[in-house]
């Protein structure tokens, strides 16, 4: 019978140590006697796909005269023995691709989520549904083992591929010892006391997932107190009252509201002091009072509905909130933790700024903006500079001056294109929300939650903000025959279809006429 090697498929992302894992398979099979090759296919940035290892080991590397084997260098669906994913949807990446078979393949996945590009840039809930992912995963595998990898390599102090090497060892899939596995880490020689502590916790985890014993590890135990600790003590400092007056007469007034509108209405009012100052979060609620006074505004239901989108509307993502947001310390300290660089390494860091003529025109004063917004030469000039984009390195004084100068002009928003333009489409839809409210309250809610479609900067939110007039125009001429349930189905086909196709196409159906600007006749 002939011998067939050992096939390995690892899906890990950047950062992940998906090479260094493979390369810790590589050692451990060459120093137990076998021959090991590992080549990799890089994936993309921006998350849209992972950089795909595969590894081959055959046996025989220590005989007399062994011939060296010919290895293949890309796996083949229906012809690996063991997937390792470090994330759930490189786990359904792999069963898409045919890697994981019922007859042979022991997939190991780590069960955290880090979203995809298309589930973030989805105009409505682009996520994945992540029970649908582990149930087709484990139907699929002839033996499926997950768990909460990173969060294990959070706790100690290392990254997930260490903990997968340690998955790898306790399932039982390589003719290795644990001891084997160890010792490879330790002939590394690079963070070793870190490593073979994730790997620790990998092993007994991966020993309690197949025992039906997990999460009742000790290690785990410690995980989910230091968990409860930390929220305990947020709930507790977000019970304590502000210290600011202002802050203070603001949070009394958002717990006069409904309850199902309460909580909404209070992240409402953090989210817009954070965005703007206390004054405009003054302003929020000063629009949800307008509401609840207005006959039908006072459901509970469409006020909580309402709190949410309103507060959402209110911080639109102009080039002074992004600027904002790139050159906070969080944001740093985040970058920093995710690619697990330490204090003593470099970290540089480079933003792709490409803002449209449109987006500067509305940075700037409303009178200067409406001006520089009319085609005359000036406005060709800086549309062509535009048009070029730029890489501004935030982690360099001068490229974290220039956005954080930028990031100082919140203080003048109240005078800009964008908050004029912003307002009077913020009013006209409480407006409607109002007269809908007065006549039927589920009519209401659904224009309340045609918010969804206005989100992002630059082209995602134009396409958004033209779908969104759409529905409006809809809402305008035909309010009296518009049904909610038909005003829900328009907008789930805008979110369906940033382009407006399967808009056009439902409005059509449902007997509105079209005009080639997705505008309704």
């Amino acid at each position: 019978m002939a011998v067939e090697p050992i096939k390995i498929a690892i899906l890990a992302m950047g950062g992940e140590g998906g090479g260094v894992l493979a390369d810790w398979i590589v050692s451990l099979a060459e120093a137990d006697g076998y021959f090991a090759q590992t080549t990799s296919v890089p994936g993309v940035a921006q998350r849209t796909g992972a950089t795909i290892y595969y590894l081959e080991l055959f046996p025989g590397a220590t005989q007399p005269d062994a011939r060296v084997p010919v290895l293949a260098l890309t796996p083949l669906p229906g012809d690996v023995d063991i997937v390792l994913a470090s994330e759930l949807m490189e786990a359904g990446r792999a069963v898409q691709r045919g890697f994981v078979t019922r007859e042979r393949t022991t997939l190991l996945a780590s069960s955290h989520r880090v979203y995809s590009i298309a589930e973030k840039s989805a105009l409505g809930d682009g996520r994945v549904d992540e029970a649908a992912l582990a149930h087709q995963a484990r139907e699929a595998a002839r033996r499926f083992v997950s768990f909460d990898m990173a969060q294990l390599a959070q706790h100690t102090g290392s990254v997930i591929s260490a903990v997968l090497f340690g998955a790898l060892s306790a399932a039982d899939v390589l003719p290795f010892r644990r001891e084997q596995f160890e010792a490879t880490i330790e002939r590394g020689g690079l963070g070793v006391a870190a490593s073979l502590k994730a790997f620790d916790a990998g092993y007994q985890a991966t020993r309690a997932e197949q025992s039906g014993a997990w999460p009742a590890l000790q290690d785990h135990e410690s995980i989910h107190e230091t968990y409860v600790t930390h929220a305990t003590h947020a709930s507790t400092s977000a019970a304590q009252p502000p210290r600011d007056a202002g802050v203070a007469a603001l949070v009394a007034r958002a717990l006069d509201l409904p309850v199902v509108a309460r909580d909404l209405a209070l992240e409402g009012v953090r989210r817009l002091i954070d965005y703007q100052d206390v004054a405009y979060a003054s302003l929020y609620l000063d629009r949800l009072d307008v509401l609840r006074a207005a006959p039908g505004g006072g459901d509970a239901g469409l006020l909580g509905e309402t709190a949410r989108h309103l507060a959402l509307w209110m911080s639109y993502e102009d080039t002074i909130r992004v600027a904002d947001l790139k050159t906070r310390a969080s944001r740093f300290e985040r970058v920093r933790g995710e690619v697990h660089a330490n204090a003593a390494q470099v970290l540089q860091i480079n933003e792709f700024m490409h803002p449209r003529i449109e987006e500067i025109c509305e940075t700037l004063p409303a009178g200067l903006g409406r001006w520089l917004a009319r085609p005359h030469r000036v406005h060709r000039i800086v549309a062509r500079f535009a048009a070029k984009g730029r890489v501004i390195q935030t982690s360099s004084l001068g490229g974290f001056l220039l956005l954080y100068l930028l990031a100082g002009w919140r203080r003048g928003r109240r005078t800009t294109l964008r908050y004029a333009l912003e307002t009077r489409r913020i009013d006209a839809w409480l407006r409607r929300i109002e007269a809908a409210a007065a006549i039927d309250a589920a009519l209401a809610l659904e224009i309340a939650q045609c918010q969804r479609l206005v989100k992002g900067y630059g082209d995602t939110h134009a396409r958004g903000l033209r779908n969104y007039e759409t529905l409006m125009t809809v809402v305008d001429r035909h309010a009296e025959a518009l049904s909610p349930r038909t005003l829900r189905e328009l907008r789930e086909k805008a979110l369906a279809d940033e382009n407006g196709h399967q808009l056009r196409e439902h409005l059509q159906r449902c007997g509105f006429s079209v005009d080639a600007g997705l505008g309704v006749a």
